[in-house]
């Protein structure tokens, strides 16, 4: 929808890894950036210490193949704290200069005009899309030709294989453009104006609206294919239904259906199972905000560990490969080497951060599944202090199983409510994530074995009652506190047979066979 883009850098700190994912986003598509330098008012930041940031920017545009023209980038001072801007580097500008008429005016300068023609029949590429309760999907996007106004009839558009491909007939109900940061309804629009639409019911993002006599699409929006997997189902363990108020198959489809449609990054597909959706996604964060989102609203599921997307082609097998980017302070960057290495990770460069002392900046290529549950690990290992972007690269050939990075775990035997008295003797097994009182049933994971192996046991077992008194004995059972997982930590833990027990108050982990007997005869069976 835009003709050009202010990149943001930080003074003292240079590119980040996110600056490199947007930026080539923008230079794809063949945008001019103007350069910002901000927060150059620091006492630590120097017209030297600008220069190298701006070398290090240069660079980065000419890795990422930017044009001549878009290489020959106007560069900026600010200071978005005090709001002005400069053409020059300074500290401090004249009280008359502090205002940011400088970086409005370079992009009047630099950003062109939209090209666009009023005379032409009205033509516009959906961008966004969302829904309103009264008014249904409300498409929003930039006219790329024509004039629009409120009753006016239009149609959708798809390109495929075979051509375009009408989706759906319909009429202008209401016309809205922004207006500082709301929205005002107006009841005609033109040709480079971006602008939202109420009264058509199918197209969404990528699709093209026009006037009923045009049947040519434009060029859609390429996007980046989803690498990862999870199973929404129906909780059904013998503790579901007592927190959550939807509960059913048929509730949780409709409120994935309703995501998919707002948010294009996510695919919802019939599951294995009935009532069950397989939701696939760009990573394992994106699906825990959803989760997490449901969860809030009373929604009671059950997911599955992520599961990779994979590829074939000429008979090789491709797995999707992120692009990593670590920083952490110099004593944790054999832990970090040593994990991802683990993991199938493959070092690129690495070297010291600009602008700091006793930090590093790695940057790796890894498969997806490799960094499933690896942020968890690293925000713990290094206390907070560590820095992880990742960014899907390409697909690329299988780098063959991955090394042993989660122990066993213990499962409950037993039902009924946790007693101190049993984890007292449990202790010694591994690390528990239950504390006495909560509730338990057979096929539950209350802990980590301390091996590799899973371990069958009854967290529920009671103190056997004698007639001998014992006054005080059972004040002297002290415990380790448990160990409480995340829902995204619990996403990245789990393990191929087992499940997440989402619930509006309570996480658990369970297996995906409650009954012992029959997880032994699935063992050496293939997951379904």
């Amino acid at each position: 929808m835009v003709e050009g883009a202010v990149l943001v850098v930080d003074a003292g700190e240079g590119p980040l890894a996110q600056t490199k994912f947007v930026l080539s986003k923008a230079l794809k598509y063949g945008l001019r950036p103007i350069l910002l330098l901000n927060k150059v008012d620091r006492p630590s930041v120097s017209e030297e210490t600008c220069n190298e940031v701006e070398s290090l920017v240069f660079d980065l545009f000419a890795n990422l193949g930017a044009t001549e023209t878009q290489l020959d980038f106007p560069v900026l001072y600010a200071s978005a704290k005090e709001g002005w801007s400069s053409l020059t580097f300074t500290k401090s500008p004249p009280d008359n200069a502090k205002n940011m008429s400088t970086l409005l005016d370079s992009i009047l300068q630099h950003v062109p005009s939209p090209k666009a023609d009023i005379e032409a029949p009205f033509q516009m590429l959906v961008s966004m899309m969302e829904r309103d309760f009264y008014l249904g999907r409300i498409l929003t996007g930039r006219v790329r030709s024509g004039i629009i106004r409120v009753g006016d009839k239009v149609h959708g558009l798809r390109s495929t294989d075979d051509g375009v491909q009408k989706l759906e007939d319909g009429k202008i109900v209401k016309l809205m453009k922004k207006k500082g940061t709301s929205m005002v309804t107006v009841e005609a629009a033109g040709a480079g104006d971006i602008i939202s639409m109420a009264g058509l019911a199918t197209p969404a993002i990528g699709h093209t609206v026009a006037n009923s006599d045009i049947l040519t699409a434009l060029p859609t929006i390429e996007l980046d294919p989803p690498t990862i997997s999870m199973t929404f189902g129906v909780n059904d363990s013998p503790l579901a239904g007592r927190i959550g108020t939807h509960l059913t198959g048929a509730k949780i489809g409709n409120r994935l259906m309703a995501e998919a449609e707002t948010n294009l990054a996510i695919n919802v597909l019939p599951g294995p199972l009935s009532e069950s959706y397989e939701v696939q996604g760009r990573g394992e964060l994106q699906l825990g905000i959803l989760i997490e989102n449901m969860r809030r609203e009373g929604f009671e599921l059950s997911v599955s560990p992520p599961r990779v997307m994979y590829k074939t082609e000429r008979g090789e097998r491709l797995e999707p490969i992120e692009e990593v980017t670590v920083e952490v302070d110099e004593e944790h960057v054999g832990f970090v080497m040593e994990t991802l290495t683990h993991r199938k990770g493959e070092v690129m460069d690495m070297g010291p951060v600009p602008g700091t002392t006793g930090r590093t900046r790695i940057f790796l290529t890894c498969p997806s599944r490799g960094l499933v549950g690896f942020k968890g690990i690293f925000n713990s290992f290094t206390r907070g202090t560590g820095f992880m972007h990742r960014a899907f690269q390409s697909y690329a050939k299988y780098r063959g199983q991955l090394g042993n990075v989660r122990k066993g775990v213990l499962v409950s035997v037993g039902k009924g409510l946790i007693t101190s008295h049993a984890l007292m003797s449990l202790e010694a097994r591994g690390i528990l994530f239950v504390s006495p009182g909560m509730e338990a049933y057979e096929g539950m994971i209350v802990g980590e074995h301390s091996r590799d192996s899973d371990l069958d046991i009854n967290p529920v077992r009671t103190k056997e009652l004698t007639n001998i008194r014992a006054p005080g004995k059972d004040e002297n059972v002290r415990l380790s506190p448990p160990r409480l997982m995340s829902l995204e930590e619990a996403i990245g833990y789990v393990a191929a047979d087992e499940l997440i027990e989402v619930t509006p108050k309570v996480i658990r982990l369970r297996k995906k066979y409650l009954d012992a007997t029959k997880r032994k005869m699935m063992k050496n069976k293939p997951m379904v």
